[in-house]
């Protein structure tokens, strides 16, 4: 039977950004230093093949530091934690590695300084999201406040609307984010923003480049985990952009090829925590049915790497 044609756009930069690839390396060195079981506090990364594959090599992953035994070695997520965790491993006396991006640590660090100088922040952010917890947890309780949307602006209760300042989760849709700072400046003229956006670069560049293919794709979908914000976002942003039908799967195997009858064009991108070898999976998936043509649409380069703390690099 002949396959019907089919062009598959793939978007760049797609995948793994700089910060996941670093937590990876770190629990991947933290087992090579210390043997197996290291214990990993929340999933290092959100993506169940990667989670997976470390859990093979050794890792034990636990939702609390109460479940970790005090003499092996943890490590806290990309994501961040609040201050209390790494002072209670402290206090136990445990080895920790904290493998927080950088990009969202140098949120905590804008939080802590605005604190300092005596404002009250705002956080625009999804409630309960590991990143979100963390952020707000490096302050004392009722100095972060949270918003998720232009109307809880309108309704959030502030100490003195004269003393404010705002930090975003790294991981939201540039464009939504952009009309809640909006609306925070309308409310509060005085708030104090970040000198840069706090979303991060590769948030911001898998996203352009998903509306850069957009419009002429007749699906698009985005490879990542349920749980995974940046990929969640990639999918309202590709709806946004044009494409009416945007999905997010796992693995090829989540493809609902029914809803794909008669296309001639997809798109294909990944969160910022999908391997490659999952992209390849679905690219695959696609070149089995149809009679493929794949273009590649870059719309920028990174080439941002973040070293791994100094304890993994020291011999032990």
């Amino acid at each position: 039977m002949t396959k019907a044609p089919l062009t598959l756009y793939l978007a760049a930069p797609r995948g793994f950004c700089a910060g996941v690839d670093r937590a990876i390396k770190i629990v991947e060195m933290a087992l090579e230093k210390w043997g197996a079981p290291v214990y990993v506090r929340h999933e290092i990364v959100h993506n169940k093949f990667v989670v997976d594959g470390l859990r093979d090599k050794g890792a034990v992953f636990v939702e609390e530091l109460e479940e970790c035994p005090p003499d092996r070695p943890v490590i806290f997520s990309a994501h961040g934690v609040p201050k209390a965790v790494p002072a209670e491993a402290a206090r136990r006396e445990m080895v920790y590695v904290d493998a927080t991006c950088p990009l969202v640590s140098k949120v905590h660090i804008e939080a802590a300084r605005h604190h300092e100088n005596g404002l009250q922040m705002i956080m625009i952010g999804h409630e309960g999201h590991p990143e979100t917890v963390g952020t707000m947890g490096q302050l004392p309780e009722g100095e972060v406040l949270l918003v998720e949307t232009v109307e809880d602006v309108a309704t959030v209760e502030v100490r003195d609307p004269a003393q404010l300042a705002f930090v975003t989760q790294t991981t939201l849709s540039i464009d939504d984010t952009a009309d809640i700072v909006a609306a925070l400046r309308v409310r509060f003229p005085a708030i104090v923003g970040p000198h840069k956006e706090d979303i991060c670069y590769a948030t911001t560049n898998r996203q352009e480049a998903v509306k850069a293919i957009a419009p002429d794709c007749d699906a698009l979908l985005v490879v990542g985990a349920p749980n995974s914000s940046n990929s969640k976002r990639l999918v309202e942003v590709a709806r946004k952009a044009g494409c009416s039908y945007a999905q997010l799967v796992q693995r090829a195997e989540d493809i609902d090829w029914r809803a794909l009858e008669g296309i001639r064009a997809v798109g294909v991108t990944a969160g910022a925590s999908a391997p490659e070898v999952l992209i390849d999976e679905v690219v695959a998936a696609f070149g089995a049915r149809f009679d493929m043509t794949v273009e590649k649409v870059e719309t920028a380069q990174e080439n941002v790497e973040f070293k791994v703390p100094r304890v993994l690099r020291i011999p032990a």
